[in-house]
């Protein structure tokens, strides 16, 4: 039992201070107003996916309408075989600079949401716009979110700059287990670690992405990934090889407006991508769990039922838990102490990447907007 919690206490010991200290939730995009203005603004085409999103395509057309960029937008949205009317409320939206692309069939071995990146792009290859926004159907801008990510691309010389959109934390639901998704994507991809490049990892947000279209192009365009599930760290990793410089933060500027109501929209979420961020395979899936019930489930359940030094060493771990997560509950407006119940949402989360890796087996990997992306 000893040597268990001290095998406990030293991941957490080597993820308070080895991973670039990701848990402070401190890389984020607060010192955007302060970045210079370029000499030039570049022109800009928006490309917005959308399949069957007409609760929320409306609120996303006309965010990016009503931005202050002073360069040349443009504003397309690619409406992926829907059936809700999506394309007509995107339409209704928008200005003179939105473009509707009615979308085709998915070629094989493309993913949904990238052949439908693809045609947008296509749409547009010969306006001459030198830098590419990606975002997403449930995502609203504030006015000057545009300006700070050209701002910070063009002052830091960037090739990607992504913000991870704030999520919606209103039902109870989300408020539990929210706030765990972006601790847990922190956690597995440290903001800074990505950000410096020298480091391998590499990470972005596919909520907001902002790309240097000269180096996006130069590392082959959406095709070098065109069947990835992740598309969003794919992505990131294409744009880092060869010396290509990211940055990854948090924000308040773009907002996810994705209700995830219950527990079951949320383990959908999470089963679609998550058998995939382990390669498939079923040797890192067993690693995987053997790691998570050491790190999150090994220090309460020594905290209540054991005894004596392990006992100590297991409630010393918890408490570590507990203060890691505290910077990513107020983020969200939560109450530190439901930090003590981080064991238990990661127990959840652990079953939802099982749930995926079923999925896979079964041949319904991937599923989302009714498709599938299974490699069975």
């Amino acid at each position: 039992m000893t040597a268990l919690a001290l095998a406990a206490l030293l991941a957490w010991i080597v993820l308070l201070f080895g991973r670039g200290f990701f848990w402070l939730a401190r890389d984020d995009d607060r010192d955007a107003a302060s970045l210079p203005d370029p000499a030039e603004w570049p022109a800009v085409a928006a490309i917005i996916p959308a399949r069957n999103e007409a609760e929320t395509i409306a609120a996303t057309v006309a965010s990016l309408c009503a931005q202050d960029y002073p360069g040349k937008l443009r504003i397309v949205v690619v409406d992926d075989r829907s059936t809700d009317g999506t394309g007509a409320l995107a339409r209704a939206a928008g200005d003179g600079r939105l473009l509707v692309v009615t979308g085709g069939e998915r070629p094989p071995g493309w993913s949904g949401k990238l052949n439908a990146l693809r045609q947008g792009l296509d749409a547009v290859a010969g306006e001459g716009h030198s830098r590419i926004l990606l975002t997403d159907a449930d995502i609203v801008h504030d006015a000057d979110s545009l300006r700070r990510l050209v701002q910070r691309m063009e002052h830091g010389r960037l090739d990607l700059v992504s913000l991870m959109a704030r999520l919606r934390c209103d039902s109870a639901a989300e408020r539990w287990l929210i706030p765990a998704f972006v601790f847990f994507f922190a956690m597995l991809y440290p903001f800074r670690w990505s950000n410096n490049p020298r480091a391998r990892t590499a990470a972005a947000a596919g909520g907001c992405v902002l790309l240097r279209r000269a180096s996006f192009e130069a590392r082959g365009g959406l095709d070098s990934i065109r069947g990835r599930i992740i598309d969003d760290c794919a992505l990131a990793g294409m744009m880092k090889r060869g010396g290509g410089r990211l940055w990854l933060g948090l924000t308040e500027r773009v907002r996810s407006l994705r209700a995830y109501d219950d527990l079951g929209t949320i383990r959908a979420m999470v089963a679609r991508t998550a058998y995939a961020q382990l390669g498939y395979n079923p040797w890192i899936l067993l690693g995987m769990v053997a790691a998570m019930a050491l790190v999150f489930l090994a220090p309460p359940l020594l905290a209540v039922f054991a005894e004596g030094a392990a006992r100590w060493i297991g409630l010393l771990a918890w408490g570590m838990m507990t203060l890691a997560f505290a910077p990513t509950l107020r983020r969200f407006g939560l109450s530190p102490l439901r930090g003590l119940a981080l064991p238990m949402v990661a127990g959840t989360y652990l079953l939802f990447t099982l749930d995926s890796a079923r999925a896979e087996w079964a041949g319904r990997g991937g599923l989302w907007k009714g498709e599938t992306l299974s490699r069975t």
